[in-house]
Protein backbone atom coordinates (compact mmCIF):
# COMPACT_ATOMS: atom_id res chain seq x y z
CA UNK A 1 0.00 0.00 0.00
CA UNK A 2 1.42 3.39 -1.02
CA UNK A 3 1.88 5.89 1.82
CA UNK A 4 -0.49 8.86 1.81
CA UNK A 5 2.15 10.94 3.64
CA UNK A 6 5.87 10.56 2.96
CA UNK A 7 8.40 12.68 4.84
CA UNK A 8 12.04 12.45 3.77
CA UNK A 9 15.06 13.98 5.56
CA UNK A 10 13.07 16.99 6.75
CA UNK A 11 15.11 19.87 8.17
CA UNK A 12 13.77 23.19 9.43
CA UNK A 13 16.07 26.02 10.48
CA UNK A 14 14.83 29.39 11.69
CA UNK A 15 17.33 32.16 11.03
CA UNK A 16 16.94 34.80 13.74
CA UNK A 17 19.71 37.15 12.72
CA UNK A 18 22.96 36.07 14.39
CA UNK A 19 21.32 32.96 15.83
CA UNK A 20 20.06 29.96 13.85
CA UNK A 21 17.71 27.48 15.47
CA UNK A 22 17.47 23.99 13.97
CA UNK A 23 13.97 22.81 14.91
CA UNK A 24 13.82 19.66 12.76
CA UNK A 25 16.93 17.55 12.24
CA UNK A 26 16.40 15.05 9.44
CA UNK A 27 12.92 13.65 10.07
CA UNK A 28 11.78 10.73 7.88
CA UNK A 29 8.65 8.56 8.11
CA UNK A 30 5.64 7.35 6.10
CA UNK A 31 1.95 7.26 6.98
CA UNK A 32 -0.39 4.72 5.39
CA UNK A 33 -3.95 5.58 4.37
CA UNK A 34 -6.48 5.50 7.28
CA UNK A 35 -3.77 5.28 9.95
CA UNK A 36 -4.21 7.13 13.24
CA UNK A 37 -0.77 8.51 14.09
CA UNK A 38 -0.02 10.40 17.30
CA UNK A 39 3.12 12.56 17.44
CA UNK A 40 4.13 13.22 21.05
CA UNK A 41 6.94 14.88 22.96
CA UNK A 42 7.57 17.79 25.30
CA UNK A 43 7.09 21.42 24.28
CA UNK A 44 9.65 22.81 21.84
CA UNK A 45 10.76 19.52 20.25
CA UNK A 46 9.35 20.45 16.82
CA UNK A 47 6.02 18.59 16.77
CA UNK A 48 3.86 21.49 15.59
CA UNK A 49 6.49 22.64 13.10
CA UNK A 50 6.52 19.16 11.61
CA UNK A 51 2.72 19.07 11.35
CA UNK A 52 2.59 22.51 9.72
CA UNK A 53 5.14 21.45 7.10
CA UNK A 54 3.24 18.21 6.38
CA UNK A 55 0.09 20.30 5.88
CA UNK A 56 1.88 22.82 3.62
CA UNK A 57 1.39 25.68 6.08
CA UNK A 58 5.16 26.08 6.26
CA UNK A 59 8.10 25.13 4.05
CA UNK A 60 11.12 23.03 5.07
CA UNK A 61 14.69 24.28 4.89
CA UNK A 62 15.64 20.92 3.37
CA UNK A 63 13.98 17.61 2.66
CA UNK A 64 10.66 16.80 1.01
CA UNK A 65 7.05 15.98 1.79
CA UNK A 66 4.72 14.03 -0.47
CA UNK A 67 1.03 14.23 0.35
CA UNK A 68 -1.37 11.93 -1.48
CA UNK A 69 1.37 11.38 -4.09
CA UNK A 70 1.98 15.10 -4.63
CA UNK A 71 5.40 16.64 -4.02
CA UNK A 72 4.13 19.72 -2.21
CA UNK A 73 7.50 21.48 -2.52
CA UNK A 74 7.00 21.57 -6.30
CA UNK A 75 3.75 23.57 -6.19
CA UNK A 76 3.43 27.32 -6.71
CA UNK A 77 1.81 29.39 -3.95
CA UNK A 78 -1.58 29.41 -5.69
CA UNK A 79 -1.39 25.67 -6.47
CA UNK A 80 -0.38 25.00 -2.89
CA UNK A 81 -3.32 26.97 -1.50
CA UNK A 82 -5.78 25.06 -3.67
CA UNK A 83 -4.18 21.68 -2.92
CA UNK A 84 -4.13 22.38 0.83
CA UNK A 85 -7.77 23.49 0.79
CA UNK A 86 -8.95 20.33 -0.98
CA UNK A 87 -6.62 17.64 0.39
CA UNK A 88 -5.98 18.52 4.04
CA UNK A 89 -8.25 19.33 6.96
CA UNK A 90 -6.82 21.15 9.98
CA UNK A 91 -7.94 21.19 13.61
CA UNK A 92 -5.95 23.45 15.95
CA UNK A 93 -5.85 23.95 19.71
CA UNK A 94 -7.77 27.20 19.24
CA UNK A 95 -10.80 26.65 17.06
CA UNK A 96 -10.38 29.88 15.03
CA UNK A 97 -14.09 30.19 14.30
CA UNK A 98 -15.21 33.53 12.88
CA UNK A 99 -17.36 35.16 15.59
CA UNK A 100 -19.76 36.95 13.23
CA UNK A 101 -20.81 33.73 11.48
CA UNK A 102 -23.02 30.87 12.66
CA UNK A 103 -21.76 27.31 13.18
CA UNK A 104 -23.26 26.36 9.81
CA UNK A 105 -21.57 29.29 8.03
CA UNK A 106 -18.22 28.60 9.70
CA UNK A 107 -18.29 25.00 8.49
CA UNK A 108 -19.04 26.14 4.93
CA UNK A 109 -16.23 28.73 4.64
CA UNK A 110 -13.48 26.40 3.27
CA UNK A 111 -15.88 24.98 0.68
CA UNK A 112 -16.28 28.21 -1.30
CA UNK A 113 -12.71 29.54 -1.13
CA UNK A 114 -11.93 28.15 -4.60
CA UNK A 115 -15.34 27.06 -5.92
CA UNK A 116 -18.92 28.39 -5.90
CA UNK A 117 -21.19 27.44 -3.03
CA UNK A 118 -23.72 24.75 -3.96
CA UNK A 119 -26.78 23.19 -2.33
CA UNK A 120 -24.86 19.92 -2.15
CA UNK A 121 -22.18 21.59 -0.01
CA UNK A 122 -24.82 23.14 2.23
CA UNK A 123 -26.43 19.74 2.71
CA UNK A 124 -23.04 18.20 3.50
CA UNK A 125 -22.32 20.91 6.08
CA UNK A 126 -25.63 20.12 7.80
CA UNK A 127 -24.79 16.41 7.67
CA UNK A 128 -21.35 16.99 9.25
CA UNK A 129 -22.82 19.10 12.04
CA UNK A 130 -25.28 16.29 12.69
CA UNK A 131 -22.36 13.83 12.77
CA UNK A 132 -20.55 15.88 15.44
CA UNK A 133 -23.76 16.17 17.49
CA UNK A 134 -24.59 19.78 16.66
CA UNK A 135 -27.47 19.46 14.24
CA UNK A 136 -29.56 21.50 16.66
CA UNK A 137 -26.97 24.32 16.88
CA UNK A 138 -26.57 25.29 13.20
CA UNK A 139 -27.67 28.90 13.68
CA UNK A 140 -25.74 29.54 16.88
CA UNK A 141 -22.68 31.80 16.77
CA UNK A 142 -19.43 30.79 18.51
CA UNK A 143 -20.12 32.87 21.63
CA UNK A 144 -23.33 30.88 22.10
CA UNK A 145 -21.46 27.55 22.09
CA UNK A 146 -19.36 25.85 24.77
CA UNK A 147 -15.64 25.26 24.21
CA UNK A 148 -16.25 21.62 23.35
CA UNK A 149 -19.02 22.54 20.92
CA UNK A 150 -16.81 25.13 19.21
CA UNK A 151 -14.09 22.54 18.73
CA UNK A 152 -16.62 20.12 17.24
CA UNK A 153 -17.63 22.83 14.77
CA UNK A 154 -13.93 23.16 13.90
CA UNK A 155 -13.77 19.40 13.23
CA UNK A 156 -16.81 19.61 10.93
CA UNK A 157 -15.22 22.55 9.13
CA UNK A 158 -12.00 20.55 8.63
CA UNK A 159 -14.03 17.80 6.94
CA UNK A 160 -16.19 19.91 4.61
CA UNK A 161 -13.98 19.44 1.52
CA UNK A 162 -13.70 15.69 2.11
CA UNK A 163 -9.92 15.74 2.67
CA UNK A 164 -8.06 12.44 2.73
CA UNK A 165 -5.84 13.69 5.57
CA UNK A 166 -6.90 15.32 8.85
CA UNK A 167 -4.13 17.04 10.82
CA UNK A 168 -4.80 18.01 14.44
CA UNK A 169 -2.44 20.20 16.49
CA UNK A 170 -3.19 19.86 20.23
CA UNK A 171 -6.93 19.63 19.45
CA UNK A 172 -7.89 19.00 23.08
CA UNK A 173 -5.41 21.44 24.63
CA UNK A 174 -8.13 23.92 25.56
CA UNK A 175 -10.67 21.38 26.81
CA UNK A 176 -11.35 19.64 30.11
CA UNK A 177 -10.88 15.88 30.44
CA UNK A 178 -14.48 14.98 29.64
CA UNK A 179 -14.62 17.11 26.48
CA UNK A 180 -11.12 15.98 25.48
CA UNK A 181 -12.16 12.34 25.57
CA UNK A 182 -15.39 13.08 23.69
CA UNK A 183 -13.52 14.95 20.95
CA UNK A 184 -10.92 12.21 20.57
CA UNK A 185 -13.60 9.51 20.30
CA UNK A 186 -15.39 11.68 17.75
CA UNK A 187 -12.28 12.03 15.58
CA UNK A 188 -11.64 8.29 15.78
CA UNK A 189 -15.20 7.48 14.72
CA UNK A 190 -15.00 9.94 11.82
CA UNK A 191 -11.63 8.44 10.82
CA UNK A 192 -13.34 5.06 10.44
CA UNK A 193 -16.51 6.38 8.84
CA UNK A 194 -14.80 8.51 6.18
CA UNK A 195 -11.63 6.37 5.72
CA UNK A 196 -9.42 9.33 6.50
CA UNK A 197 -5.87 9.45 7.72
CA UNK A 198 -5.50 11.15 11.08
CA UNK A 199 -2.25 12.68 12.38
CA UNK A 200 -2.43 14.24 15.85
CA UNK A 201 0.17 16.27 17.72
CA UNK A 202 -0.58 16.12 21.44
CA UNK A 203 0.69 16.11 25.02
CA UNK A 204 -2.39 14.12 26.06
CA UNK A 205 -1.40 10.54 26.90
CA UNK A 206 -5.06 9.48 26.62
CA UNK A 207 -4.91 10.20 22.89
CA UNK A 208 -2.20 7.60 22.37
CA UNK A 209 -4.38 4.73 23.60
CA UNK A 210 -6.19 3.98 20.33
CA UNK A 211 -3.58 5.20 17.86
CA UNK A 212 -2.25 2.75 15.30
CA UNK A 213 1.18 4.35 15.65
CA UNK A 214 2.93 6.60 18.17
CA UNK A 215 5.89 8.73 17.09
CA UNK A 216 7.88 10.25 19.93
CA UNK A 217 10.07 13.28 19.25
CA UNK A 218 12.86 14.92 21.19
CA UNK A 219 15.19 17.74 20.16
CA UNK A 220 13.96 17.81 16.55
CA UNK A 221 14.36 14.07 15.97
CA UNK A 222 12.25 10.92 16.16
CA UNK A 223 13.53 8.97 19.15
CA UNK A 224 10.91 6.21 19.39
CA UNK A 225 8.19 4.69 17.24
CA UNK A 226 5.52 2.26 18.42
CA UNK A 227 3.35 0.47 15.88
CA UNK A 228 0.13 -1.30 16.77
CA UNK A 229 -1.84 -3.75 14.65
Amino acid sequence: MKPIIKVKNLVKIYDNGPQKVEVLKGISFDVKPTEVVVIKGSSGVGKSTLLHIIGALDLPTAGKVWLDGQDINALSNSELARFRNKSVGFVFQFHHLLPEFTAFENVLIPSFMHEPLTKEKEEYARYLLEEVGLGHRLEHKPNELSGGEQQRVAVARALINRPRVLLADEPTGNLDRKNSEMLYELMLSLNKKFNQTLVIVTHDEHMTLKATRIIEMDDGKIVKEIKRK
